[in-house]
């Protein structure tokens, strides 16, 4: 058994996402058993797609909860009561409806302040609360973007047309991986990346293609993206995918002593 081109076909792609039949799912699971390599493949496979779906996912504001849970504490002021003046003088009434008036002027003071102060609590939760469904509108855009990225880098992934290509670390980066997935027909190149170090201000990574016997630029690229990069287009007759470091903005040519990743493109 052929384990590259056994790994290039995309089934083990296919089982992590669960769209293998029966009967191709028992022959995977099988293989799996047998070869030590393919576990460790499907591995990478599944911490890869497990990255894709985390990158959709969306932490929400700490003031979220508070936000929508709180409630306005409404107080009311305590019942006074007045007991009614025994005397029957005139003397002894104006006294007392001196001291209703001083009472229900400070309680309509009070009243009034009160209520002027949960006026302008109110307005400023409504401020809050617009510029919270504001900010939950921009998240949810965010969300579907990301989930319309996933979607298409699923659709490549698992597109019998794309060729994936397994780059594995040289001696310079024995830990390093990344894969390419190649459409020869519409020369279409996309990159993911599994494990590559993190690189200076001054430098990128850049996708080499071994034509002919000749390097062909098939882009620059940083290490901070998730999922399927959009690299250049590759013509026909590509026999090997290399990744070099290579100053920011890349070179002409590829910097051998540099190179990270390498990987053989199997024919059909």
């Amino acid at each position: 058994m052929n384990i590259e081109e056994y790994i290039s076909s995309g089934i083990l792609e296919a089982y992590a996402l669960g769209e293998l039949s029966d009967q191709e799912r028992s022959e995977v699971e099988k293989n799996l058993t047998v070869f030590p390599l393919l576990r460790e493949e499907l591995t990478r496979i599944e911490e890869a797609q497990e990255r894709l779906f985390m990158a959709a996912a969306v932490v929400p504001r700490s003031a979220t909860k508070k936000n929508l849970f709180e409630k306005i504490d409404v107080q009311q002021a305590p019942a006074r009561v007045i007991q009614m003046p025994q005397e029957n003088s005139r003397i002894g009434f104006w006294k007392f409806a001196a001291a209703a008036s001083v009472t229900i002027a400070l309680i309509s003071s009070y009243l009034a302040y009160d209520y002027w102060n949960r006026w302008r609590k109110t307005e400023s939760n409504l401020s809050d609360l617009m510029a919270q469904n504001q900010r939950v509108a921009q998240d949810y855009n965010t969300v579907n973007q990301r989930l319309d990225q996933i979607e298409n880098d699923l659709g490549i992934m698992n597109n019998p047309d794309f060729q994936r290509v397994v780059m594995k670390g040289t001696p310079n980066a024995p830990s390093a991986q990344a894969s390419v997935y190649w459409n020869a027909s519409t020369k279409e190149v996309y990159l993911s990346i599994q494990d590559m170090k993190e690189l200076t201000d001054q430098n990128q990574f850049q996708l080499w293609a071994i034509i002919d016997g000749k390097p062909v630029d098939a882009g620059v690229f940083d290490n901070n993206f998730a999922g399927l990069l959009k690299m250049k287009d590759i013509a026909t007759g590509a026999v090997t995918f290399a990744v070099t470091i290579e100053p920011r903005g890349g070179n002409e040519s590829p910097s051998l002593e540099t190179m990270q990743v390498a990987g053989n493109v199997i024919k059909g």
